[in-house]
């Protein structure tokens, strides 16, 4: 196994110098049509408006993690978005070193950039851009203005309609072009995506799935951990009952983890038992190291790929229980070659419309800039 990830100390980058609060650049439109211009030696100099900014933020929001912790504090000066981890939401049981928070947070990353460029703004994005504040896991500062591609324009589109999909996937085949493009998409962020549909790999990995998922039904400190975060509507965190999925009505292929809770009540799917597929689409993200870095890269990787999906007509939904036990992690990692560190999967297919899970108020994940902490 590589090195673990722990929730302080992790070497980065040297800060860069805060930049102007404007952007130079050529001619260029303004940011959701109310940025601000001047001209400056025939040079026209735009500030992104406040509104185009908030909105980046709030597609930030609307990346996944896991259990629905939102583990992400935001900050914007001079320029310059800083995304932080937010420690009181990372799962002590279920996620003790962070990885997976770190991972969402690159996930919320990759979404802010797809915001900013679909609007028509560049951005330079530096990971752990300062040792001294392990916490600070990306700033992304805000350059001039560029045509957004027909690519930023598409993904960003569906950043809003994007959500783990935890229902029954029909029995239709992922087209062997979408695989393809999909694969892509990973590599684009730098990782890896294995797609496992040969009855070799996929057996193996249903089985890896069940005994991860054994250790932490067993484990009472997971379940009360899940609890915690599961079952509720009333709030703007957690997974609720309504977006947790139906019961199998029979075993299914791959263990599916529990979301419904001990309030499910919704007797149209939270407690009615439906039949899942027998043979979904796997697909594992790696990385060839194991750091925080890594991991911030796999989580870009992993919000392209689902957005990938999302344009597609497809539909995912996690199978992190074999990455969140380390000797089961370790074996996954054998069956995928041994080399690249296996950083999370899911299932992939076609799906009705499902439920989104909620998101908190922008004002609640906004923070003072340098400080982590809430106006």
């Amino acid at each position: 196994m590589g090195a673990s990830l722990p929730l302080g100390g992790v070497p980065g980058e040297s800060r860069r110098s805060r930049g102007p609060k404007t952007l130079p650049g050529q001619a260029q439109r303004r940011c959701a049509g109310r940025g601000r211009r001047t001209r400056i030696g025939g040079m026209t100099e735009t500030a992104v408006s406040g509104a185009a900014v908030a909105e980046a933020l709030r597609a930030g929001t609307r990346a996944p993690s896991p259990h629905n912790t939102q583990p992400w504090l935001f900050a914007t000066r001079d320029g310059e978005i800083d995304v932080r981890l937010d420690e009181s939401r990372v799962l002590r049981v279920c996620d003790p070193d962070g990885r997976e928070a770190v991972l969402s947070c690159g996930a919320a990353v990759l979404n802010i950039r797809l915001a900013l460029a679909a609007e028509g703004t560049a951005c330079a994005t530096t990971l752990l851009p300062d040792r001294r504040e392990p916490l600070l896991l990306a700033t992304l500062r805000l350059g001039a203005g560029r045509t957004p591609s027909a690519q930023d324009r598409r993904l960003a589109g569906v950043i809003a309609a994007r959500h783990t999909h935890r229902r029954p996937f029909t029995g239709e085949a992922v087209p062997a072009a979408a695989r393809h493009v999909l694969v892509r998409a990973a590599a684009d962020e730098g990782a890896r995506l294995h797609l496992l549909d040969g009855p070799g790999q996929f057996d193996t990995f249903a089985a890896l799935l069940r005994r991860a998922e054994h250790v932490q039904r067993h484990d009472p400190a997971f379940v009360a951990e899940l609890a915690e975060w599961t079952g509720r509507g009333d709030r703007g965190d957690g997974i609720p009952a309504a977006a947790g999925g139906p019961r199998p009505s029979s075993e299914p292929a791959l263990s599916l983890r529990d979301f419904r809770g001990a309030d499910a009540t919704d007797a149209t799917d939270a407690t009615v038992a439906r039949e899942y597929e027998r043979t979904p689409l796997v697909a594992v993200l790696t990385t060839p190291g194991d750091t925080r870095r890594d991991a911030l890269r796999a989580g870009q990787a992993l919000q392209r790929v689902l957005l990938t999906a999302t344009a597609a007509g497809l539909s995912a939904s996690f199978l992190a229980q074999p990455v969140e036990v380390p000797r089961v992690r370790a074996e996954l990692r054998s069956l995928l070659g041994g080399r690249d560190f296996p950083q999370t999967a899911w299932r992939l297919g076609h799906g009705h419309p499902g439920t989104p899970t909620p998101r908190r108020a922008l004002d609640e994940v906004v923070t003072r800039p340098g400080t982590g902490e809430r106006p």
